[in-house]
């Protein structure tokens, strides 16, 4: 297999339409030769959140004209390109398809080979793209619409250890914003807001915090965040100190689960080094970095995370997995299907809705 293998990312899984060009090198990372992402803050802003029709429809309008600039601006052909990698799930089925599609197009009409890439892989992987990363590790996968800790063995080698039961840590933070309205998108908004605000203001439940492991639960949280809320009645000051609180409980609850994942991850890899990855949109929130480094100081292990480019939605991460797995002939006929739900650990129990037993 030849050396320095290039590849065209391609991702539209939400509301992010992105394309870019990667180049393996010699150091065993990533040479960015492009990483274009359109962003659709402003289409879906006055709704408070992602609308799947609007999202697919931006997508259309837009996914050829990123394609073409991952390309100019890569400076690389396609004739020069070695596969083609775009995101097959998991995500909004109506706004994969359109990526998919065109990748699928793309590789058929140039004879080259197609990654379906899982969107959580491309986050798993996505901190190898600066940093030479050796496996075992521990990822802690925080994004709008996951929350797990995994083992990440080898490419396509998945571990669950524990996930959320209900909302994903992203989706808290949203729906936080939306209460407090603190404006949208809301995670970026919860933290920047929470600096003005008192962190021990407000007693905040922790859920599950004993018990079922390193599964972790949201719901009982905001509901909470829900009931302080409307007892705010406009005062600034209080929805800064909720938001703090808030920002504060996850921390708390986000430290305590991982001291446990880190001693599951011990007796079960037996690893002398613990590294701890950190992936997905929400490990661009810098208190939860402070947070996780102080627990890594406290227990001797190594913290890794992503260059806050590509913690969100990127091409990047798609590419550089499409990479790997091509690397191990773990390549796609045209007739891939996009799924909504794509588990990494296609053996871990499904751990959402009525009769959970923790």
């Amino acid at each position: 297999m030849k050396e320095k293998i290039t590849f065209l990312g391609i991702e539209t899984s939400c509301d992010e339409t992105a394309a870019a060009v990667i180049r393996e090198n010699e150091k065993g990372t990533a040479d960015i030769l492009s990483n274009v992402v359109s962003s659709q803050v402003n289409e879906h802003k006055e709704f408070g959140g992602v609308v799947p029709e609007l999202a697919a429809r931006a997508h259309i309008e837009n996914i050829d004209f990123i394609i073409k600039k991952s390309l100019k601006d890569s400076k690389i052909t396609l004739e020069k390109i070695d596969g083609i990698a775009a995101t097959a799930g998991p995500g909004l089925i109506v706004c994969l398809t359109v990526g998919l599609n065109i990748g699928k197009s793309i590789a058929a009409f140039s004879n080259k080979p197609l990654i379906g890439v899982n969107h959580l892989e491309g986050h798993a992987l996505s901190p190898g793209l600066e940093n030479k990363i050796e496996f075992p590790y521990l990822l802690l996968l925080i994004s709008g619409g996951h929350t797990q800790y995994l083992i990440v063995r080898d490419v396509n080698n998945y571990e669950q250890l524990g996930t959320t039961i209900d909302d994903a840590l992203g989706e808290a933070f949203d729906k936080t914003a939306k209460m407090l309205d603190l404006g949208y998108p809301g995670g970026p908004n919860v933290e920047k807001f929470s600096k003005l605000g008192n962190k021990n203001y407000y007693k905040l439940p922790e859920p599950i915090i004993n018990k079922a492991g390193c599964n972790l639960s949201f719901a009982g949280l905001k509901t909470a965040v829900l009931r302080e809320s409307k007892k705010i009645n406009g005062n600034k000051k209080l929805r800064y100190n909720l938001a703090a609180s808030f920002q504060n409980t996850i921390n708390k609850i986000l430290y305590k689960k991982t001291k446990i994942a880190i001693k599951a991850f011990k007796e079960k890899t037996q690893a002398k080094k613990v590294q701890l990855i950190v992936a997905g949109g929400v490990a661009a929130n810098n208190s939860i970095r402070e947070n996780l480094s102080n627990l890594a100081e406290e227990m001797n292990f190594k913290t890794i995370y992503p260059d806050l480019k590509f913690c969100g939605d990127n091409a990047a991460m798609i590419a550089w997995a499409g990479i790997k797995r091509f690397k191990k002939n773990l390549t796609n006929n045209i007739d891939i299907s996009a799924r909504s739900r794509w588990p990494l650990d296609k053996n871990a129990p499904y751990m959402k809705g009525p009769g959970l037993k923790l």
